[in-house]
Protein backbone atom coordinates (compact mmCIF):
# COMPACT_ATOMS: atom_id res chain seq x y z
CA UNK A 1 0.00 0.00 0.00
CA UNK A 2 0.86 3.30 -0.90
CA UNK A 3 2.17 5.66 1.59
CA UNK A 4 1.97 9.56 2.22
CA UNK A 5 4.96 12.06 2.89
CA UNK A 6 4.07 12.38 6.65
CA UNK A 7 6.41 15.24 7.43
CA UNK A 8 3.06 17.16 5.75
CA UNK A 9 0.75 16.24 8.32
CA UNK A 10 2.81 18.59 10.77
CA UNK A 11 2.08 21.76 8.71
CA UNK A 12 -0.79 23.46 10.84
CA UNK A 13 -3.89 22.49 9.21
CA UNK A 14 -4.53 25.56 7.20
CA UNK A 15 -1.94 27.70 5.74
CA UNK A 16 -2.34 31.31 6.53
CA UNK A 17 -3.82 32.80 4.16
CA UNK A 18 -6.68 30.33 2.95
CA UNK A 19 -8.19 30.29 6.46
CA UNK A 20 -7.83 34.43 5.74
CA UNK A 21 -9.70 33.53 2.66
CA UNK A 22 -12.38 31.58 4.05
CA UNK A 23 -13.14 34.09 7.47
CA UNK A 24 -13.62 36.74 4.41
CA UNK A 25 -15.63 35.06 2.27
CA UNK A 26 -17.77 34.04 5.03
CA UNK A 27 -18.35 37.37 5.79
CA UNK A 28 -18.90 38.82 2.74
CA UNK A 29 -21.96 35.62 2.28
CA UNK A 30 -23.40 37.18 5.32
CA UNK A 31 -23.23 41.14 4.40
CA UNK A 32 -23.84 41.33 0.71
CA UNK A 33 -24.00 44.98 1.12
CA UNK A 34 -20.60 45.68 3.15
CA UNK A 35 -17.65 46.76 1.02
CA UNK A 36 -14.79 44.73 2.50
CA UNK A 37 -11.35 46.78 1.76
CA UNK A 38 -8.30 44.08 1.78
CA UNK A 39 -4.96 45.52 2.87
CA UNK A 40 -3.94 41.75 3.69
CA UNK A 41 -2.47 39.68 0.73
CA UNK A 42 0.60 41.33 -0.65
CA UNK A 43 -1.03 41.72 -3.84
CA UNK A 44 -0.48 44.76 -6.31
CA UNK A 45 -3.29 46.22 -7.36
CA UNK A 46 -1.85 49.00 -10.02
CA UNK A 47 -1.67 47.77 -13.94
CA UNK A 48 1.27 46.52 -15.61
CA UNK A 49 2.83 49.40 -17.00
CA UNK A 50 2.35 50.27 -20.84
CA UNK A 51 6.15 49.51 -21.92
CA UNK A 52 5.75 46.19 -20.49
CA UNK A 53 2.36 45.80 -22.28
CA UNK A 54 3.80 46.41 -25.13
CA UNK A 55 6.81 44.39 -24.75
CA UNK A 56 3.85 41.39 -24.01
CA UNK A 57 1.78 42.17 -27.07
CA UNK A 58 4.83 42.22 -29.71
CA UNK A 59 6.10 38.79 -28.21
CA UNK A 60 2.76 37.52 -28.27
CA UNK A 61 2.33 38.16 -32.13
CA UNK A 62 5.91 36.54 -32.46
CA UNK A 63 4.39 33.49 -31.11
CA UNK A 64 1.82 33.56 -34.43
CA UNK A 65 4.48 33.26 -36.98
CA UNK A 66 7.27 30.39 -37.81
CA UNK A 67 9.63 32.52 -38.52
CA UNK A 68 10.02 34.00 -34.64
CA UNK A 69 7.28 31.27 -32.86
CA UNK A 70 9.80 30.06 -29.74
CA UNK A 71 9.06 26.92 -28.16
CA UNK A 72 10.95 25.83 -24.58
CA UNK A 73 13.04 28.38 -23.10
CA UNK A 74 16.54 27.84 -22.58
CA UNK A 75 17.30 25.98 -18.75
CA UNK A 76 18.83 29.33 -17.18
CA UNK A 77 16.54 31.71 -19.08
CA UNK A 78 16.79 33.65 -22.06
CA UNK A 79 19.86 35.45 -22.69
CA UNK A 80 18.06 39.27 -23.38
CA UNK A 81 16.81 38.81 -19.99
CA UNK A 82 19.66 37.01 -17.49
CA UNK A 83 22.19 40.11 -19.27
CA UNK A 84 19.68 42.57 -18.45
CA UNK A 85 18.84 41.62 -14.88
CA UNK A 86 22.68 40.96 -14.06
CA UNK A 87 23.57 44.44 -15.11
CA UNK A 88 20.74 46.83 -13.85
CA UNK A 89 20.55 44.75 -10.53
CA UNK A 90 24.14 44.14 -9.84
CA UNK A 91 27.20 44.93 -11.90
CA UNK A 92 25.20 48.88 -11.95
CA UNK A 93 25.54 48.58 -8.33
CA UNK A 94 28.91 47.13 -8.06
CA UNK A 95 28.09 43.73 -7.36
CA UNK A 96 29.75 41.28 -9.35
CA UNK A 97 27.74 38.71 -10.79
CA UNK A 98 27.71 37.00 -14.16
CA UNK A 99 24.60 36.66 -16.43
CA UNK A 100 24.85 32.86 -16.36
CA UNK A 101 24.44 33.28 -12.26
CA UNK A 102 21.13 34.33 -12.80
CA UNK A 103 18.31 31.41 -12.88
CA UNK A 104 15.22 32.46 -14.63
CA UNK A 105 12.06 31.11 -12.92
CA UNK A 106 8.32 31.58 -12.03
CA UNK A 107 8.42 33.70 -9.60
CA UNK A 108 10.73 33.98 -6.35
CA UNK A 109 7.26 32.53 -4.34
CA UNK A 110 8.39 29.19 -6.05
CA UNK A 111 12.08 29.43 -5.85
CA UNK A 112 11.97 30.16 -2.15
CA UNK A 113 10.17 26.88 -1.42
CA UNK A 114 12.22 24.79 -4.06
CA UNK A 115 16.05 26.03 -2.74
CA UNK A 116 15.74 23.84 0.10
CA UNK A 117 15.95 20.36 -2.57
CA UNK A 118 19.89 21.30 -3.41
CA UNK A 119 20.50 20.70 0.54
CA UNK A 120 20.43 17.44 2.86
CA UNK A 121 17.78 16.52 4.73
CA UNK A 122 20.28 17.07 8.30
CA UNK A 123 21.23 20.69 7.60
CA UNK A 124 19.84 22.99 10.57
CA UNK A 125 17.98 26.05 9.22
CA UNK A 126 17.27 29.45 11.44
CA UNK A 127 14.69 31.47 10.45
CA UNK A 128 13.20 35.09 11.52
CA UNK A 129 10.45 34.80 13.33
CA UNK A 130 7.96 36.12 12.41
CA UNK A 131 8.78 34.70 9.10
CA UNK A 132 7.24 34.40 5.47
CA UNK A 133 5.60 31.16 5.87
CA UNK A 134 7.10 29.35 2.87
CA UNK A 135 10.69 29.19 4.34
CA UNK A 136 9.38 27.40 7.08
CA UNK A 137 6.91 25.26 5.39
CA UNK A 138 8.81 24.14 2.63
CA UNK A 139 11.07 22.89 5.25
CA UNK A 140 8.62 21.27 7.09
CA UNK A 141 7.74 19.01 3.78
CA UNK A 142 11.16 18.18 3.23
CA UNK A 143 11.78 16.74 6.91
CA UNK A 144 14.02 19.55 8.04
CA UNK A 145 12.34 20.76 11.08
CA UNK A 146 11.64 18.01 13.22
CA UNK A 147 8.71 17.89 15.52
CA UNK A 148 6.17 20.85 16.39
CA UNK A 149 5.28 21.87 19.73
CA UNK A 150 2.17 22.70 20.19
CA UNK A 151 2.82 24.96 23.55
CA UNK A 152 5.48 26.78 22.12
CA UNK A 153 4.20 27.26 18.52
CA UNK A 154 7.80 25.76 17.07
CA UNK A 155 9.38 22.85 15.43
CA UNK A 156 12.14 21.20 17.53
CA UNK A 157 14.80 21.82 14.72
CA UNK A 158 14.28 25.12 13.74
CA UNK A 159 16.38 28.11 15.26
CA UNK A 160 14.15 31.25 15.60
CA UNK A 161 15.49 34.47 15.31
CA UNK A 162 12.72 36.56 17.36
CA UNK A 163 12.26 39.87 15.58
CA UNK A 164 10.97 41.97 18.42
CA UNK A 165 10.53 45.24 18.97
CA UNK A 166 13.14 46.04 21.01
CA UNK A 167 15.28 44.62 18.65
CA UNK A 168 13.63 47.21 15.90
CA UNK A 169 12.22 43.62 14.18
CA UNK A 170 15.76 42.86 13.07
CA UNK A 171 16.74 39.23 13.99
CA UNK A 172 20.14 38.52 16.21
CA UNK A 173 23.23 36.62 15.34
CA UNK A 174 21.93 33.42 17.08
CA UNK A 175 24.00 31.13 19.96
CA UNK A 176 23.03 28.11 18.17
CA UNK A 177 24.96 27.37 14.84
CA UNK A 178 23.10 27.05 11.42
CA UNK A 179 23.91 25.56 8.29
CA UNK A 180 21.31 27.41 6.17
CA UNK A 181 19.91 31.13 7.26
CA UNK A 182 17.00 32.36 5.68
CA UNK A 183 16.76 36.63 5.63
CA UNK A 184 14.28 38.84 4.17
CA UNK A 185 15.01 42.35 3.68
CA UNK A 186 12.62 44.68 3.20
CA UNK A 187 11.18 42.68 5.73
CA UNK A 188 7.90 40.58 4.90
CA UNK A 189 5.99 40.94 7.07
CA UNK A 190 7.27 43.83 9.58
CA UNK A 191 8.82 45.76 6.77
CA UNK A 192 12.08 46.20 8.61
CA UNK A 193 15.21 46.86 6.90
CA UNK A 194 18.74 46.61 7.63
CA UNK A 195 22.20 48.33 7.07
CA UNK A 196 24.44 47.23 4.84
CA UNK A 197 27.03 47.42 8.27
CA UNK A 198 24.74 44.96 9.70
CA UNK A 199 23.77 42.72 6.53
CA UNK A 200 27.79 42.76 6.26
CA UNK A 201 28.07 41.46 9.94
CA UNK A 202 25.74 37.90 9.03
CA UNK A 203 28.11 37.71 5.84
CA UNK A 204 30.99 37.87 7.69
CA UNK A 205 29.55 35.28 9.93
CA UNK A 206 28.02 32.90 7.73
CA UNK A 207 31.49 32.60 5.95
CA UNK A 208 32.91 32.04 9.34
CA UNK A 209 30.87 28.94 10.01
CA UNK A 210 30.58 27.39 6.74
CA UNK A 211 26.45 28.35 6.68
CA UNK A 212 24.66 29.40 3.54
CA UNK A 213 22.64 32.58 3.76
CA UNK A 214 18.90 32.28 1.52
CA UNK A 215 18.56 35.90 0.96
CA UNK A 216 15.08 36.84 -0.04
CA UNK A 217 15.20 40.67 -2.15
CA UNK A 218 11.73 40.13 -2.95
CA UNK A 219 11.00 43.95 -1.88
CA UNK A 220 14.33 45.76 -2.68
CA UNK A 221 12.88 47.91 -5.31
CA UNK A 222 10.62 50.06 -2.64
CA UNK A 223 14.31 51.10 -0.41
CA UNK A 224 14.77 54.74 -0.61
CA UNK A 225 17.24 55.41 2.07
CA UNK A 226 20.73 55.23 0.73
CA UNK A 227 22.43 52.96 3.64
CA UNK A 228 19.81 50.13 2.97
CA UNK A 229 21.27 47.95 0.43
CA UNK A 230 19.44 46.44 -2.64
CA UNK A 231 21.68 43.24 -2.28
CA UNK A 232 23.43 41.45 -0.33
CA UNK A 233 26.10 41.58 -3.35
CA UNK A 234 27.02 44.49 -2.39
CA UNK A 235 28.34 42.83 1.23
CA UNK A 236 31.92 41.66 0.24
CA UNK A 237 32.24 37.98 0.62
CA UNK A 238 28.81 37.46 -0.31
CA UNK A 239 29.48 34.98 -3.49
CA UNK A 240 30.96 32.65 -0.98
CA UNK A 241 28.12 32.46 1.00
CA UNK A 242 24.47 34.03 -0.11
CA UNK A 243 22.12 33.00 -2.67
CA UNK A 244 19.38 35.84 -3.68
CA UNK A 245 16.19 35.44 -4.22
CA UNK A 246 14.30 38.06 -6.53
CA UNK A 247 10.80 39.10 -8.14
CA UNK A 248 9.36 40.99 -10.77
CA UNK A 249 5.49 40.47 -8.50
CA UNK A 250 6.32 43.51 -6.55
CA UNK A 251 8.38 45.82 -8.16
CA UNK A 252 6.72 45.38 -12.07
CA UNK A 253 3.67 43.96 -10.72
CA UNK A 254 4.17 40.53 -12.09
CA UNK A 255 1.65 38.71 -9.49
CA UNK A 256 -0.39 37.15 -12.45
CA UNK A 257 2.21 36.68 -15.09
CA UNK A 258 4.66 34.75 -12.73
CA UNK A 259 8.07 35.94 -13.20
CA UNK A 260 11.40 35.84 -10.73
CA UNK A 261 15.03 35.12 -11.08
CA UNK A 262 17.17 33.10 -8.21
CA UNK A 263 21.32 34.28 -8.52
CA UNK A 264 23.68 31.28 -7.04
CA UNK A 265 27.19 32.56 -7.13
CA UNK A 266 29.69 29.76 -8.40
CA UNK A 267 31.85 30.60 -5.40
CA UNK A 268 29.44 28.67 -2.81
CA UNK A 269 30.95 25.09 -2.87
CA UNK A 270 30.35 22.20 -0.03
CA UNK A 271 33.89 20.27 -0.76
CA UNK A 272 34.06 20.25 -4.84
CA UNK A 273 30.70 20.76 -5.53
CA UNK A 274 29.17 24.03 -6.09
CA UNK A 275 25.70 24.97 -5.61
CA UNK A 276 25.62 26.68 -8.21
CA UNK A 277 25.66 22.91 -10.10
CA UNK A 278 23.35 21.72 -8.40
CA UNK A 279 20.34 24.32 -8.63
CA UNK A 280 21.50 24.31 -12.72
CA UNK A 281 20.96 20.09 -12.23
CA UNK A 282 17.48 20.65 -10.29
CA UNK A 283 16.91 24.03 -12.95
CA UNK A 284 17.11 21.34 -15.84
CA UNK A 285 15.48 18.21 -14.78
CA UNK A 286 12.12 19.57 -12.99
CA UNK A 287 11.26 22.99 -14.49
CA UNK A 288 10.64 24.13 -18.35
CA UNK A 289 11.09 27.94 -18.41
CA UNK A 290 9.04 30.49 -17.76
CA UNK A 291 6.97 31.22 -20.87
CA UNK A 292 8.67 33.66 -24.02
CA UNK A 293 6.57 36.28 -23.91
CA UNK A 294 6.37 36.94 -20.09
CA UNK A 295 10.38 37.16 -20.10
CA UNK A 296 10.17 39.85 -22.75
CA UNK A 297 7.83 41.51 -20.51
CA UNK A 298 10.06 41.29 -17.89
CA UNK A 299 13.32 42.57 -20.39
CA UNK A 300 10.83 45.60 -21.19
CA UNK A 301 11.22 46.12 -17.28
CA UNK A 302 14.89 46.95 -17.53
CA UNK A 303 14.73 49.65 -20.61
CA UNK A 304 14.85 53.45 -19.69
CA UNK A 305 11.31 53.96 -20.33
CA UNK A 306 10.49 50.72 -18.05
CA UNK A 307 12.27 51.89 -15.10
CA UNK A 308 10.61 55.08 -15.37
CA UNK A 309 7.23 53.48 -15.22
CA UNK A 310 7.48 50.87 -12.88
CA UNK A 311 9.08 53.42 -10.17
CA UNK A 312 6.00 55.84 -10.39
CA UNK A 313 3.97 52.51 -9.49
CA UNK A 314 6.67 51.92 -6.75
CA UNK A 315 6.01 55.54 -5.43
CA UNK A 316 2.97 55.35 -5.53
CA UNK A 317 2.33 52.23 -3.51
CA UNK A 318 4.63 54.20 -1.05
CA UNK A 319 2.36 56.99 -0.94
CA UNK A 320 -0.19 54.69 0.55
CA UNK A 321 2.50 53.43 2.82
CA UNK A 322 3.12 56.79 4.14
CA UNK A 323 -0.95 57.28 4.66
CA UNK A 324 -1.23 53.88 6.35
CA UNK A 325 1.55 54.60 8.99
CA UNK A 326 0.46 58.39 9.66
CA UNK A 327 -2.93 57.49 9.90
CA UNK A 328 -2.43 54.33 12.30
CA UNK A 329 0.13 56.87 14.22
CA UNK A 330 -2.26 59.64 14.51
CA UNK A 331 -5.23 57.27 15.97
CA UNK A 332 -2.63 55.83 18.75
CA UNK A 333 -1.22 52.97 17.44
CA UNK A 334 2.22 51.72 17.73
CA UNK A 335 3.30 51.12 13.90
CA UNK A 336 6.52 50.27 12.30
CA UNK A 337 7.92 49.84 8.54
CA UNK A 338 5.93 51.57 5.52
CA UNK A 339 9.18 53.21 4.95
CA UNK A 340 11.56 51.21 3.07
CA UNK A 341 9.04 48.54 2.39
CA UNK A 342 5.08 48.26 1.58
CA UNK A 343 4.17 46.55 4.45
CA UNK A 344 2.74 48.03 7.40
CA UNK A 345 3.10 45.97 11.46
CA UNK A 346 0.77 47.42 13.72
CA UNK A 347 0.92 46.56 17.84
CA UNK A 348 -2.82 45.18 18.46
CA UNK A 349 -4.46 47.12 20.56
CA UNK A 350 -5.75 46.57 24.29
CA UNK A 351 -3.74 42.99 24.17
CA UNK A 352 -6.11 41.78 21.59
CA UNK A 353 -4.58 38.56 19.76
CA UNK A 354 -4.04 38.77 16.70
CA UNK A 355 -7.00 36.43 15.50
CA UNK A 356 -8.91 38.86 17.44
CA UNK A 357 -7.93 42.33 16.00
CA UNK A 358 -8.29 40.98 12.45
CA UNK A 359 -12.06 39.80 13.68
CA UNK A 360 -12.91 43.07 15.00
CA UNK A 361 -11.34 44.76 11.98
CA UNK A 362 -13.37 42.97 9.36
CA UNK A 363 -16.59 42.77 11.55
CA UNK A 364 -16.37 46.96 12.75
CA UNK A 365 -14.22 48.25 9.78
CA UNK A 366 -15.17 45.80 6.97
CA UNK A 367 -10.86 45.79 6.55
CA UNK A 368 -8.88 43.21 5.59
CA UNK A 369 -5.38 42.63 7.26
CA UNK A 370 -3.25 39.71 7.90
CA UNK A 371 -2.59 38.17 11.65
CA UNK A 372 1.00 38.67 13.15
CA UNK A 373 0.82 34.79 14.80
CA UNK A 374 0.24 33.39 11.24
CA UNK A 375 3.99 34.13 10.54
CA UNK A 376 5.55 32.58 13.63
CA UNK A 377 4.85 32.97 17.34
CA UNK A 378 6.23 35.99 18.00
CA UNK A 379 4.18 37.70 15.38
CA UNK A 380 1.35 37.25 18.19
CA UNK A 381 0.09 40.72 19.16
CA UNK A 382 0.74 42.29 15.77
CA UNK A 383 -1.15 43.25 12.56
CA UNK A 384 0.13 43.41 9.09
CA UNK A 385 -1.63 45.93 6.24
CA UNK A 386 0.01 46.42 2.86
CA UNK A 387 -0.23 49.04 1.04
CA UNK A 388 -0.96 47.52 -2.12
CA UNK A 389 -4.69 48.53 -2.33
CA UNK A 390 -5.65 51.43 -4.69
CA UNK A 391 -5.44 55.22 -3.19
CA UNK A 392 -8.91 55.11 -2.95
CA UNK A 393 -9.39 51.91 -0.66
CA UNK A 394 -6.14 53.24 1.21
CA UNK A 395 -7.63 56.58 2.35
CA UNK A 396 -11.26 54.71 3.11
CA UNK A 397 -9.41 52.11 5.01
CA UNK A 398 -7.62 54.88 6.90
CA UNK A 399 -10.87 56.49 7.40
CA UNK A 400 -12.82 53.74 8.96
CA UNK A 401 -9.97 52.47 11.20
CA UNK A 402 -9.58 56.23 12.66
CA UNK A 403 -12.96 56.28 13.48
CA UNK A 404 -14.33 53.24 14.65
CA UNK A 405 -11.12 52.40 16.69
CA UNK A 406 -9.24 55.39 17.72
CA UNK A 407 -10.80 54.74 20.86
CA UNK A 408 -8.62 51.56 21.14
Amino acid sequence: MFKINSEYTKLPENYLFSNIAKKVNAFSMANPDKKIIRLGIGDVTQPIAPKIIDSLHKAVDEMGEASTFKGYAPDLGYEFLRSAAAQTDYRDRGCDISDDEIFISDGAKCDSGNIQEIFDRDNKIAICDPVYPVYLDSNVMAGRAGNFNEKTCMFDNVIYMPCLMENGFAPQIPDKTPDIIYLCFPNNPTGATITKKELQKWVDYANEKGSVIIYDAAYEAYISNSDVPHSIYECEGARNCAIELHSFSKNAGFTGLRLGYTVVPKDIKAGGTTLHALWARRHATKYNGAPYIVQRAGAAVYTEEGQRQIKAQVSYYMENARIILEGLKSAGYSVSGGVDAPYIWLKTPDKMTSWEFFDMLLNECNVVGTPGSGFGPSGEGYFRLTAFGSRENTLEAMDRIKNRLSAF
